[in-house]
């Protein structure tokens, strides 16, 4: 298993956010939380994140126990925290040019590292604003930029908290579809957060529904739709089918 929950519980002061959680998570998938607000969604995300710490149970990434955040693992948030004084390019970088400064490099590996820039901007559809300042985007390019450079250092899990949980519909569905082909091609495993069951059901090859505060896993639905989607598989009767199983096991 890429990621293992076992028997997680955390807690703040007097309250528990998570109860009892198990959950594995193999190579490859894209898995979704769902579940009301406040029900841990998050908290469990920044737990596989190493930003939290669990209060009891393990946490497992490649069978080694989280103890903080890792080069294997990288974080997109609902607010792009996007370096302001940083052209898109630059956002993009930062991460390897942080790494650096902590780790010797070879003009091979610069090399390399500006290729991988290059390739994620013209994957996500950024190449004409490489030059540009995050004030100078759309919300949708920002969190295309935030979502490009947590990809840069080719990190093996990629978690995703309410990422287009602030953006409008249309813009929402475009993401959504480009998210779908990206780990089409990148195939990372992904962890995903979201209060749109039309969304997880869209990205997701299984999905996990869970429980108001304390949150448990009530439910985990394995996705039937083929493995590459378009939008316009929101009208098929499979797709309304895992819809209603969803809002089921949130009843």
């Amino acid at each position: 298993m890429k990621i293992e929950c076992k028997n997680v519980f955390k807690t703040f002061g007097t309250t528990t956010a998570l109860q009892d959680v198990n959950l594995g998570i193999a190579d490859n998938e894209f898995v979704t939380l769902v579940g009301a607000s406040g029900c841990g969604k998050s908290t469990l995300l920044r737990t596989l994140a190493g930003l939290e710490t669990h209060s009891a149970g393990e946490v497992l990434v490649n069978g080694k126990p989280v103890c903080g955040p890792g080069q294997d693992r990288a974080m997109v948030f609902q607010h792009y925290s996007l370096y302001p004084w940083l052209r898109v390019e630059e956002n993009i970088r930062f991460c390897r040019q942080l790494s650096a400064h902590t780790t010797e490099r070879s003009s091979a590996d610069v090399e390399a590292a500006s290729g991988r820039a290059d390739a994620l901007l013209r994957l996500m559809g950024l190449t004409a604003a490489a030059r540009a300042y995050p004030n100078q985007l759309s919300g949708g390019m920002q969190q295309r930029v935030a979502i490009a450079r947590a990809l840069m250092g080719r990190p093996g899990i990629l978690l995703m908290d309410e990422p287009f949980g602030a953006l409008d519909e249309i813009t929402r569905d475009r993401l959504n579809e480009q998210l779908q082909q990206l780990w089409q091609r990148e195939r990372r495993t992904v962890v995903f957060v979201t209060h749109s069951i039309a969304e997880a059901v869209y990205l997701s090859t299984r999905i996990v529904v869970m429980s108001p505060r304390p949150g448990r896993i009530l439910k985990i639905i394995d996705s039937t739709l083929p493995d590459a989607r378009t939008l316009d598989l929101r009208d098929t009767p499979e797709f309304m089918a895992l819809a209603h199983a969803v809002r089921e096991g949130l009843a």
